[in-house]
């Protein structure tokens, strides 16, 4: 097991480095966080939602993800509530208090889930949350040393060096334990150092003098770009700005905005510049504005017309600025936002009038992968890409009500099921505006690239796509390089009983 000091202290990428490891060493390994908080979601082949880190990690290990990889997964509407995903679906929708309540019922689910991929797997590599030391937490705990008790798992602890106090952090961290909890933990990893590793060695030998636990190893801060963020708190909100800018694409950085990860691709292209923007005087010189996916689509349209986002966004469009509306994001460019039942938050909204559609909510969620076809042209891609394979996945509490204008409108793409092809999503009749409820069209590379191109010659210029951008198979390859490199993996291959060559693939 993999925990950590803190959130963001790395455990999730060290998790998928391990199984990448493993699974390289033919080991068949599984990734496992009984409980994520997260707005990014992934689909598994079943159609269930679990924290999209967990997929990233199932990606790494070379196997399709399942629920129970993430059993459960929280999934903030408010600063007060969040939606409960319990085995791939909505369960119930609590604050805190409510949440911790059902810990008795929740962690038969957590232990089954565990159990069976145990069952199916040489080894099962699991991890927490936060850090183990929230004592505040420890009764209601379903997912740090509860889990490592359950499992009997050795634990390695990770902290965050770039934020400092990393040796504080680490031993606080075993002495708020209780004597029980400290005996599983087996090790300590450095995460994310610069500069010269040994200048921490008298740290390493005062720390283990103290503990008893010795250091395993330091990662250095590695490039994580390519590799599907969880929560993508770091890079979302900055900029990939650079001096040799062909196309400007501001986002909408929505106050609940989901599945951020999706765009990441757009960030490693070369000449591409991706703004998060929250301001209206951001979006002027943009070439193309996204407004995203979001957990709570009515609020965080109301929150744009309180900053005056969506009066920008609308004379933007209107001077000719392509706008590309995903999920949530699509919804709100329609006439109005409809939820009687209250869903969100009962009522009717208006949208910002930019496509003739109108967005019903529903109690009942859709969560399915697709493959589709781009099936029009727009001001986004021209009739070169039209049938062009993608692959994505739909996460959403509502349904689409054209209006009888629709006819003048274009449906941008056709999804293909075995129950019969179906449109999807909407382009204004000019073709400068498109929605779509599908995630992840930009994570496929052909799509992407006919994109940036399309906007690129509206400018007279030409868009070559960069070939020194991983794909996220190989980000991974290279994160787990990394690791392997630094990391006393025959100490860890040990520790579960497993033998792996820790210098080579």
């Amino acid at each position: 097991m993999v925990q950590g000091t803190a959130s963001h202290a790395g455990k999730t990428t060290i998790v998928a480095a391990l199984c990448r490891i493993f699974a390289r060493a033919g080991y068949r390994v599984a990734p496992f966080k009984a409980q994520n908080m997260s707005n990014n979601a992934a689909v598994t082949m079943s159609g269930g939602e679990i924290g999209r880190a967990q997929a990233m990690q199932a990606m790494a290990a070379g196997i399709p993800a399942t629920v129970d990889m993430n059993p459960i997964l929280l999934k903030p509407q408010s600063d007060w509530t969040s939606q409960i995903v319990v085995l791939g679906e909505v369960r119930h929708r609590d604050d805190a208090r409510r949440y911790y309540n059902r810990t008795a019922e929740l962690w038969p689910v957590v232990t089954g889930a565990l159990d069976r991929l145990r069952a199916s797997h040489d080894l099962v590599i699991a991890e927490g949350a936060g850090s183990p030391a929230e004592i505040n937490l420890e009764r209601y705990d379903l997912v740090n040393m509860r889990v490592a008790r359950y499992a009997q798992a050795p634990v390695v602890l990770v902290g965050d060096i770039d934020r400092g106090g990393v040796f504080a952090s680490l031993f606080g961290t075993v002495m708020l334990l209780p004597e029980s909890d400290r005996a599983l933990i087996r090790g300590f990893i450095i995460n994310k150092f610069r500069g010269d590793p040994s200048l921490l060695d008298p740290g390493f030998v005062m720390l283990e003098e103290r503990t008893g636990i010795p250091t395993l190893g330091v990662v250095p801060y590695a490039d994580l770009s390519r590799v599907p963020a969880e929560d993508a708190v770091d890079w979302a909100s900055g900029s990939s700005d650079n001096e040799t800018t062909l196309i400007d694409i501001a986002i909408v950085r929505l106050p609940r905005v989901a599945n951020l990860d999706e765009f990441q691709p757009l960030m490693g292209e070369s000449g591409v510049s991706v703004r998060w923007v929250s301001e209206p005087s951001r979006i002027r010189q943009a070439d193309l504005i996204i407004i995203p996916g979001t957990k709570s689509t009515m609020a965080d349209l109301e929150w744009m017309r309180d900053r005056g986002l969506d009066l920008a966004i609308q004379q933007r469009r209107m001077a000719g600025t392509p706008v590309l509306g995903i999920c949530g994001g699509f919804q709100m460019l329609g006439a109005d936002l409809v939820d009687e039942l209250g869903v969100e938050r009962r009522g009717t909204m208006k949208g910002l009038g930019l496509l003739p559609t109108t967005a019903v909510f529903a109690p009942d969620k859709t969560t399915r992968r697709v493959v589709a076809r781009v099936d029009e042209p727009s001001a986004l891609w021209d009739a070169n890409a039209v049938g062009e394979r993608i692959e994505a996945y739909e996460i959403h509490a509502g349904q689409l009500v054209l209006s009888e204008l629709v006819g003048v409108h274009a449906r941008p793409f056709r999804v293909e099921s075995t129950t019969g092809d179906y449109a999807d999503g909407c382009t204004s009749s000019d073709g400068l505006v498109v929605g779509t409820y599908m995630h992840g069209l930009l994570e496929n590379d052909a799509l992407r690239h006919a994109m940036l191109d399309r906007l690129a010659r509206r400018k007279g210029e030409r868009f070559s796509p960069s070939t020194k951008s991983r794909s996220p198979n190989e980000a991974i390859d290279a994160l787990a390089d990394c690791v392997r490199d630094n990391v006393d993996m025959t100490a860890i291959a040990a520790m579960v009983g497993r033998t792996i060559r820790a210098s080579s693939p």
